[in-house]
Protein backbone atom coordinates (compact mmCIF):
# COMPACT_ATOMS: atom_id res chain seq x y z
CA UNK A 1 0.00 0.00 0.00
CA UNK A 2 1.21 3.79 -1.19
CA UNK A 3 0.22 6.83 0.19
CA UNK A 4 0.23 9.76 -1.79
CA UNK A 5 1.83 12.07 0.32
CA UNK A 6 5.07 12.27 -0.74
CA UNK A 7 7.50 9.56 0.74
CA UNK A 8 11.22 10.81 2.46
CA UNK A 9 13.06 8.17 4.33
CA UNK A 10 16.29 8.94 7.34
CA UNK A 11 18.69 6.98 8.00
CA UNK A 12 19.03 8.35 11.73
CA UNK A 13 21.66 6.81 14.75
CA UNK A 14 22.13 9.87 17.19
CA UNK A 15 20.49 9.60 20.58
CA UNK A 16 20.83 13.49 20.74
CA UNK A 17 19.13 15.76 19.10
CA UNK A 18 21.91 16.53 16.62
CA UNK A 19 19.72 16.71 13.51
CA UNK A 20 16.22 18.31 14.18
CA UNK A 21 14.61 16.59 11.64
CA UNK A 22 10.86 17.94 12.27
CA UNK A 23 12.40 21.75 11.29
CA UNK A 24 13.52 20.69 8.35
CA UNK A 25 10.66 18.23 6.95
CA UNK A 26 7.05 18.99 7.70
CA UNK A 27 6.20 15.75 8.61
CA UNK A 28 2.42 16.31 8.45
CA UNK A 29 2.81 16.90 4.32
CA UNK A 30 5.46 13.94 4.08
CA UNK A 31 5.60 10.25 5.24
CA UNK A 32 9.03 10.62 6.77
CA UNK A 33 10.31 6.86 7.69
CA UNK A 34 12.96 6.24 9.36
CA UNK A 35 15.18 3.48 9.88
CA UNK A 36 17.02 3.90 12.73
CA UNK A 37 19.50 1.84 15.61
CA UNK A 38 18.10 1.24 19.03
CA UNK A 39 19.58 4.44 20.65
CA UNK A 40 18.79 6.52 17.80
CA UNK A 41 14.98 5.45 19.01
CA UNK A 42 14.97 8.35 21.23
CA UNK A 43 15.11 11.56 19.14
CA UNK A 44 13.03 10.02 16.27
CA UNK A 45 10.30 12.60 16.03
CA UNK A 46 6.76 11.21 17.23
CA UNK A 47 5.03 11.89 14.34
CA UNK A 48 7.33 9.81 12.15
CA UNK A 49 5.58 7.59 9.34
CA UNK A 50 7.23 4.28 10.13
CA UNK A 51 10.56 3.48 12.48
CA UNK A 52 12.59 0.44 11.25
CA UNK A 53 15.41 -0.54 13.55
CA UNK A 54 18.23 -2.35 13.10
CA UNK A 55 21.55 -3.50 14.38
CA UNK A 56 23.27 -0.37 12.50
CA UNK A 57 22.62 1.58 9.88
CA UNK A 58 26.14 0.60 8.24
CA UNK A 59 24.78 -2.53 7.63
CA UNK A 60 24.30 -2.27 4.01
CA UNK A 61 22.01 -5.47 3.63
CA UNK A 62 20.21 -5.19 6.08
CA UNK A 63 19.46 -1.38 6.01
CA UNK A 64 18.38 -1.93 2.30
CA UNK A 65 16.07 -4.48 3.69
CA UNK A 66 14.58 -1.62 5.72
CA UNK A 67 14.60 0.71 2.58
CA UNK A 68 12.81 -2.13 0.58
CA UNK A 69 10.47 -2.91 3.15
CA UNK A 70 9.20 0.87 4.08
CA UNK A 71 8.85 1.63 0.04
CA UNK A 72 6.23 -1.29 -0.16
CA UNK A 73 4.51 0.54 2.45
CA UNK A 74 4.92 4.50 1.08
CA UNK A 75 6.21 4.25 -2.07
CA UNK A 76 9.63 4.90 -3.39
CA UNK A 77 11.12 7.61 -1.37
CA UNK A 78 11.64 10.82 -3.01
CA UNK A 79 14.48 11.26 -0.99
CA UNK A 80 17.04 9.87 1.58
CA UNK A 81 18.09 11.37 4.09
CA UNK A 82 21.55 10.47 6.18
CA UNK A 83 23.45 13.44 7.99
CA UNK A 84 26.15 11.38 10.30
CA UNK A 85 29.50 10.53 8.38
CA UNK A 86 28.85 6.93 9.14
CA UNK A 87 25.75 6.83 6.99
CA UNK A 88 26.59 8.81 4.45
CA UNK A 89 28.07 5.73 1.87
CA UNK A 90 25.22 3.48 2.32
CA UNK A 91 22.95 6.27 1.66
CA UNK A 92 24.97 6.92 -1.73
CA UNK A 93 24.67 3.32 -2.55
CA UNK A 94 21.08 3.24 -1.63
CA UNK A 95 20.22 6.13 -4.14
CA UNK A 96 22.16 4.48 -6.53
CA UNK A 97 20.04 1.60 -5.96
CA UNK A 98 16.40 2.74 -5.12
CA UNK A 99 16.48 5.69 -8.05
CA UNK A 100 16.60 8.11 -5.63
CA UNK A 101 17.93 11.81 -6.60
CA UNK A 102 21.15 13.29 -3.93
CA UNK A 103 24.61 12.22 -3.73
CA UNK A 104 26.32 9.45 -5.65
CA UNK A 105 29.33 7.06 -4.93
CA UNK A 106 30.96 8.52 -7.01
CA UNK A 107 29.77 12.71 -6.34
CA UNK A 108 31.24 11.03 -2.56
CA UNK A 109 34.16 9.33 -3.26
CA UNK A 110 36.69 12.35 -3.40
CA UNK A 111 35.55 12.95 0.66
CA UNK A 112 35.55 9.24 1.23
CA UNK A 113 38.71 8.03 -0.06
CA UNK A 114 41.62 10.29 1.21
CA UNK A 115 44.27 9.34 -1.21
CA UNK A 116 41.87 10.84 -4.04
CA UNK A 117 41.55 13.76 -1.94
CA UNK A 118 44.82 14.58 -1.36
CA UNK A 119 45.40 14.33 -5.18
CA UNK A 120 42.55 16.27 -5.66
CA UNK A 121 43.44 19.19 -3.32
CA UNK A 122 46.77 19.06 -4.59
CA UNK A 123 46.11 19.01 -7.98
CA UNK A 124 43.94 22.44 -7.31
CA UNK A 125 47.66 24.27 -5.75
CA UNK A 126 46.65 23.71 -2.20
CA UNK A 127 49.39 22.92 0.13
CA UNK A 128 49.23 18.99 1.22
CA UNK A 129 51.50 17.48 3.42
CA UNK A 130 53.98 14.71 1.24
CA UNK A 131 51.87 11.75 0.70
CA UNK A 132 51.54 8.55 -1.04
CA UNK A 133 49.08 4.86 -1.06
CA UNK A 134 50.57 2.66 1.90
CA UNK A 135 50.13 -1.21 0.52
CA UNK A 136 52.91 -2.52 2.32
CA UNK A 137 55.26 -1.87 5.32
CA UNK A 138 58.07 -1.74 2.53
CA UNK A 139 55.83 0.66 0.77
CA UNK A 140 55.45 2.85 4.22
CA UNK A 141 59.42 2.09 5.23
CA UNK A 142 60.76 3.55 1.32
CA UNK A 143 58.23 6.82 1.95
CA UNK A 144 59.57 7.79 5.27
CA UNK A 145 63.45 7.64 3.93
CA UNK A 146 62.25 9.46 0.89
CA UNK A 147 59.87 11.93 2.71
CA UNK A 148 61.81 11.76 6.53
CA UNK A 149 59.97 10.61 9.69
CA UNK A 150 57.85 11.27 11.50
CA UNK A 151 54.67 9.70 9.42
CA UNK A 152 51.31 8.42 9.61
CA UNK A 153 49.47 5.44 8.30
CA UNK A 154 45.91 5.90 8.19
CA UNK A 155 42.84 4.02 6.38
CA UNK A 156 42.12 5.77 3.09
CA UNK A 157 38.06 4.92 4.05
CA UNK A 158 38.46 5.96 7.85
CA UNK A 159 36.45 7.83 10.42
CA UNK A 160 36.95 9.58 13.79
CA UNK A 161 40.16 9.23 13.33
CA UNK A 162 40.08 4.71 13.33
CA UNK A 163 43.40 3.17 12.27
CA UNK A 164 45.74 6.08 12.61
CA UNK A 165 48.97 5.35 13.52
CA UNK A 166 52.12 7.71 14.09
CA UNK A 167 54.96 5.95 13.00
CA UNK A 168 58.34 7.89 14.92
CA UNK A 169 61.08 5.95 12.98
CA UNK A 170 62.08 2.95 10.82
CA UNK A 171 62.40 1.13 14.67
CA UNK A 172 58.74 1.98 15.09
CA UNK A 173 58.11 0.37 11.94
CA UNK A 174 59.54 -2.75 12.73
CA UNK A 175 57.82 -2.92 16.28
CA UNK A 176 54.64 -2.81 14.44
CA UNK A 177 53.43 -6.40 13.81
CA UNK A 178 50.11 -6.05 13.32
CA UNK A 179 50.72 -3.13 10.73
CA UNK A 180 51.06 -4.83 8.10
CA UNK A 181 47.76 -6.89 8.28
CA UNK A 182 46.16 -3.65 9.19
CA UNK A 183 47.35 -2.44 5.35
CA UNK A 184 46.54 -5.93 3.38
CA UNK A 185 42.86 -6.04 5.16
CA UNK A 186 42.29 -2.28 4.16
CA UNK A 187 43.58 -0.02 1.57
CA UNK A 188 45.85 2.96 3.68
CA UNK A 189 47.60 6.07 2.99
CA UNK A 190 51.17 7.48 4.26
CA UNK A 191 51.64 10.89 5.36
CA UNK A 192 53.95 13.29 6.24
CA UNK A 193 53.77 14.49 10.03
CA UNK A 194 53.07 18.10 10.40
CA UNK A 195 54.02 19.14 13.93
CA UNK A 196 51.37 22.42 13.86
CA UNK A 197 48.38 23.30 15.22
CA UNK A 198 45.21 21.99 13.49
CA UNK A 199 42.28 23.92 13.14
CA UNK A 200 38.45 22.59 11.96
CA UNK A 201 36.69 24.46 9.92
CA UNK A 202 32.73 24.11 9.42
CA UNK A 203 30.35 25.61 7.06
CA UNK A 204 28.45 25.64 3.71
CA UNK A 205 30.10 26.32 -0.17
CA UNK A 206 27.15 27.39 -1.60
CA UNK A 207 28.35 26.80 -4.99
CA UNK A 208 30.41 29.88 -6.08
CA UNK A 209 30.82 31.49 -3.04
CA UNK A 210 31.65 30.92 0.34
CA UNK A 211 28.84 31.09 2.79
CA UNK A 212 28.90 31.09 6.73
CA UNK A 213 31.71 29.42 8.64
CA UNK A 214 33.94 29.38 11.69
CA UNK A 215 37.37 27.96 12.48
CA UNK A 216 38.26 26.34 15.92
CA UNK A 217 41.27 24.80 16.91
CA UNK A 218 41.71 21.86 18.61
CA UNK A 219 43.11 21.97 22.33
CA UNK A 220 44.66 19.35 24.29
CA UNK A 221 45.59 17.00 21.65
CA UNK A 222 43.65 15.87 18.35
CA UNK A 223 41.31 13.61 17.62
CA UNK A 224 43.94 10.66 16.91
CA UNK A 225 44.88 11.34 20.59
CA UNK A 226 41.11 11.21 21.61
CA UNK A 227 41.45 7.38 20.34
CA UNK A 228 44.14 6.97 22.45
CA UNK A 229 42.54 8.21 26.04
CA UNK A 230 43.74 12.18 26.07
CA UNK A 231 40.88 14.28 25.99
CA UNK A 232 39.63 16.48 23.01
CA UNK A 233 38.85 19.99 23.39
CA UNK A 234 38.04 22.58 20.56
CA UNK A 235 37.62 26.37 20.70
CA UNK A 236 36.52 28.89 17.88
CA UNK A 237 39.43 31.77 17.18
CA UNK A 238 38.80 35.55 17.25
CA UNK A 239 42.16 36.28 15.56
CA UNK A 240 41.57 38.43 12.31
CA UNK A 241 44.86 37.31 10.91
CA UNK A 242 44.10 33.92 11.06
CA UNK A 243 40.47 34.26 10.30
CA UNK A 244 41.44 35.99 7.12
CA UNK A 245 43.71 33.61 5.91
CA UNK A 246 40.54 30.73 6.51
CA UNK A 247 38.79 32.63 4.77
CA UNK A 248 41.01 32.69 1.88
CA UNK A 249 41.60 29.04 2.11
CA UNK A 250 37.99 27.80 2.77
CA UNK A 251 37.35 29.62 -0.72
CA UNK A 252 39.85 27.77 -1.95
CA UNK A 253 38.82 24.51 -1.27
CA UNK A 254 34.87 25.03 -1.99
CA UNK A 255 35.54 24.54 -5.84
CA UNK A 256 38.31 22.46 -5.52
CA UNK A 257 36.67 19.69 -3.93
CA UNK A 258 32.72 20.11 -4.54
CA UNK A 259 32.82 22.27 -7.81
CA UNK A 260 29.72 24.36 -8.69
CA UNK A 261 27.50 22.15 -5.89
CA UNK A 262 26.47 23.36 -2.60
CA UNK A 263 28.01 21.35 0.19
CA UNK A 264 28.32 21.76 4.13
CA UNK A 265 31.85 21.10 5.02
CA UNK A 266 33.91 20.10 8.31
CA UNK A 267 37.68 20.78 6.83
CA UNK A 268 40.85 20.52 8.96
CA UNK A 269 43.92 21.93 7.79
CA UNK A 270 47.66 22.44 9.61
CA UNK A 271 48.11 25.99 11.01
CA UNK A 272 51.93 27.19 9.93
CA UNK A 273 53.69 29.96 9.35
CA UNK A 274 53.89 32.37 6.29
CA UNK A 275 56.85 33.01 4.11
CA UNK A 276 55.46 36.82 5.00
CA UNK A 277 55.80 35.89 8.79
CA UNK A 278 51.71 35.28 8.58
CA UNK A 279 49.62 32.41 8.85
CA UNK A 280 49.61 29.68 6.42
CA UNK A 281 47.14 26.57 6.24
CA UNK A 282 47.91 23.13 5.28
CA UNK A 283 44.91 20.75 4.32
CA UNK A 284 44.71 18.15 6.32
CA UNK A 285 41.19 16.51 5.40
CA UNK A 286 37.74 17.47 4.71
CA UNK A 287 34.05 15.94 4.88
CA UNK A 288 30.64 16.92 3.07
CA UNK A 289 28.95 16.57 6.38
CA UNK A 290 28.32 18.68 9.42
CA UNK A 291 31.48 18.16 11.59
CA UNK A 292 30.99 15.91 14.64
CA UNK A 293 31.49 16.39 18.80
CA UNK A 294 29.21 18.85 19.72
CA UNK A 295 29.31 21.07 17.01
CA UNK A 296 25.73 21.40 15.68
CA UNK A 297 24.86 22.34 19.00
CA UNK A 298 27.76 25.10 19.76
CA UNK A 299 26.52 26.63 16.43
CA UNK A 300 22.47 26.80 17.07
CA UNK A 301 23.47 27.38 20.87
CA UNK A 302 25.91 30.23 20.57
CA UNK A 303 25.60 31.47 17.09
CA UNK A 304 21.78 30.97 16.98
CA UNK A 305 22.27 29.04 13.22
CA UNK A 306 21.76 25.38 12.35
CA UNK A 307 24.21 23.99 10.10
CA UNK A 308 22.49 20.52 10.06
CA UNK A 309 19.83 22.06 8.27
CA UNK A 310 21.69 23.17 5.56
CA UNK A 311 22.92 19.92 5.29
CA UNK A 312 19.36 18.49 5.13
CA UNK A 313 18.11 20.93 2.95
CA UNK A 314 20.97 19.86 0.03
CA UNK A 315 19.59 16.44 0.55
CA UNK A 316 16.55 17.43 -0.20
CA UNK A 317 17.49 19.34 -3.35
CA UNK A 318 16.62 22.96 -2.05
CA UNK A 319 19.28 25.56 -2.21
CA UNK A 320 20.51 25.82 1.42
CA UNK A 321 19.28 28.51 3.61
CA UNK A 322 22.70 29.00 6.19
CA UNK A 323 22.61 32.80 7.71
CA UNK A 324 25.79 34.33 8.99
CA UNK A 325 26.81 33.08 12.78
CA UNK A 326 26.29 35.54 15.04
CA UNK A 327 29.50 37.15 16.02
CA UNK A 328 30.03 38.50 19.51
CA UNK A 329 30.89 34.83 21.66
CA UNK A 330 33.28 32.59 20.90
CA UNK A 331 32.22 28.53 21.50
CA UNK A 332 33.82 25.40 22.24
CA UNK A 333 33.45 21.60 23.55
CA UNK A 334 35.28 19.30 25.55
CA UNK A 335 35.46 15.63 25.28
CA UNK A 336 36.41 13.33 28.07
CA UNK A 337 36.89 9.79 27.22
CA UNK A 338 35.37 7.03 29.05
CA UNK A 339 37.79 6.02 32.08
CA UNK A 340 37.48 2.36 30.65
CA UNK A 341 36.30 0.40 28.04
CA UNK A 342 32.18 0.25 27.24
CA UNK A 343 29.96 -1.04 28.15
CA UNK A 344 30.36 0.24 31.70
CA UNK A 345 28.53 1.18 34.58
CA UNK A 346 29.07 5.11 35.68
CA UNK A 347 29.49 5.18 39.40
CA UNK A 348 30.12 8.44 40.29
CA UNK A 349 30.37 11.90 38.35
CA UNK A 350 31.57 15.56 39.14
CA UNK A 351 33.79 18.18 39.91
CA UNK A 352 36.90 16.96 42.26
CA UNK A 353 37.73 21.18 41.39
CA UNK A 354 34.97 23.31 40.68
CA UNK A 355 35.70 25.70 37.36
CA UNK A 356 37.26 28.77 38.11
CA UNK A 357 33.85 32.08 38.43
CA UNK A 358 32.91 32.28 35.08
CA UNK A 359 34.49 29.53 33.45
CA UNK A 360 32.01 26.73 34.04
CA UNK A 361 30.58 24.75 31.00
CA UNK A 362 26.38 25.34 29.88
CA UNK A 363 26.35 22.29 29.34
CA UNK A 364 27.56 18.72 30.57
CA UNK A 365 26.01 15.56 29.04
CA UNK A 366 26.62 12.05 30.31
CA UNK A 367 25.17 8.90 30.91
CA UNK A 368 23.22 9.18 34.22
CA UNK A 369 24.75 7.71 37.24
CA UNK A 370 23.84 4.21 37.81
CA UNK A 371 23.16 3.63 33.99
CA UNK A 372 25.11 1.54 31.26
CA UNK A 373 26.97 3.47 28.96
CA UNK A 374 26.54 1.37 25.55
CA UNK A 375 29.00 -0.13 23.63
CA UNK A 376 28.68 2.13 20.48
CA UNK A 377 31.55 4.42 18.57
CA UNK A 378 31.45 8.01 17.57
CA UNK A 379 32.07 11.35 19.45
CA UNK A 380 28.59 10.88 21.10
CA UNK A 381 28.87 8.18 23.45
CA UNK A 382 32.12 9.05 24.74
CA UNK A 383 32.77 9.53 29.27
CA UNK A 384 31.38 13.31 29.46
CA UNK A 385 30.56 16.36 26.79
CA UNK A 386 31.04 19.78 27.69
CA UNK A 387 30.20 23.37 25.74
CA UNK A 388 31.37 26.38 26.60
CA UNK A 389 30.99 29.99 25.38
CA UNK A 390 32.53 32.70 26.60
CA UNK A 391 33.62 36.53 24.97
CA UNK A 392 37.35 35.16 23.82
CA UNK A 393 39.43 32.45 22.11
CA UNK A 394 41.33 32.74 25.52
CA UNK A 395 38.50 32.94 27.86
CA UNK A 396 36.61 29.47 26.31
CA UNK A 397 40.04 27.89 26.11
CA UNK A 398 41.34 28.58 29.77
CA UNK A 399 37.36 27.14 30.66
CA UNK A 400 37.70 24.02 28.28
CA UNK A 401 40.93 23.42 30.41
CA UNK A 402 39.96 23.88 33.61
CA UNK A 403 37.24 21.22 32.60
CA UNK A 404 39.27 19.27 31.98
CA UNK A 405 41.40 18.88 34.97
CA UNK A 406 38.91 19.58 37.16
CA UNK A 407 35.98 16.99 36.21
CA UNK A 408 35.70 13.07 36.72
CA UNK A 409 33.59 10.09 35.90
CA UNK A 410 33.86 6.71 37.35
CA UNK A 411 32.37 3.69 36.00
CA UNK A 412 32.33 0.16 36.63
CA UNK A 413 33.18 -2.49 33.94
CA UNK A 414 30.29 -4.51 32.41
CA UNK A 415 30.67 -7.97 30.66
CA UNK A 416 29.94 -7.01 27.32
CA UNK A 417 27.76 -10.20 27.02
CA UNK A 418 25.20 -9.47 29.71
CA UNK A 419 22.53 -8.20 27.83
CA UNK A 420 21.12 -7.67 30.87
Amino acid sequence: MTSELPHVTVLHRWRDTHARYAEYLDHRTHRVSYVSTELGLASVPADAAAVVTVGSTEDLTVVRSAVASLTTRFGAPQRLIALNEGDLDTAALLREEFGVPGQTPEELAVFRDKLLMCRTAAAAGLAVPGFAPAPSPEAVREFGRAHGWPLVVKPRRGTASRGVVRLDSEADLDRSPSLAADLAAEPHLVQSYVDAPILHIDGLWEGGTLGGWTASRYVGGTCADFTQGSWLGSVEEDDPALLAAVERFATAVGPALGGRRPWVFHLEAFVTDGPDGGPSLVFLECGARVGGGEIPFTWRDVHGVDLMAAAADIQLGRAPVLPAPKTGEVGGYLLLPLPLPAPCLVESAGWTVPPPEGLAPYAVLHVPVGEKVPQAGGYEHVGTRFRFRGPSTAAVEQAVRAAADGFRLTCAPLDPHDEA
